[in-house]
């Protein structure tokens, strides 16, 4: 799904200047503890999360996460877009609350990029 599909789908807004347009969103994976992040997203995913500070994209940056979206029209601070900008990871706002947002895109059939961990509950 190209960027300007998966905006139109999300009712997203991108945050970051010079963000790609042809992004392509191969697959979504959905956190709030970025441990989850590093240890289940597989390179390349979209990153839903409700968290909206520095360390989400720290670790977007060590996951290789393609795009970050914050959900419930949630507005980073001027740090933590000026860092995913020098780093090249496009931050999008959704109003959708997680639920809805992770709902909306199974639903076209993204895919998840996540993996599960055995033994995990």
């Amino acid at each position: 799904m190209e960027l300007e599909a998966f905006l139109a789908v999300i009712q997203g807004r991108v945050l970051t200047a010079g963000a790609p347009a042809r992004l392509a969103v191969a697959g979504v994976g959905a956190a709030d503890l970025m441990s989850d992040v590093l240890a289940c997203l597989k390179p390349g995913a979209v990153l839903l999360t409700g968290l909206c500070n520095l360390q989400v994209v720290r670790t977007a940056m060590l996951a290789d996460v393609a795009a970050v979206v914050f959900v419930r029209g949630k507005q980073p601070d001027a740090a933590t877009l000026a860092l995913a900008e020098a780093e090249g990871i496009p931050l999008i706002s959704s109003p959708l609350g997680l639920f809805e947002l992770s709902g909306r895109l199974y639903q076209l059939g993204v895919p998840s990029l996540e993996r599960q961990i055995d033994g995990a509950d």
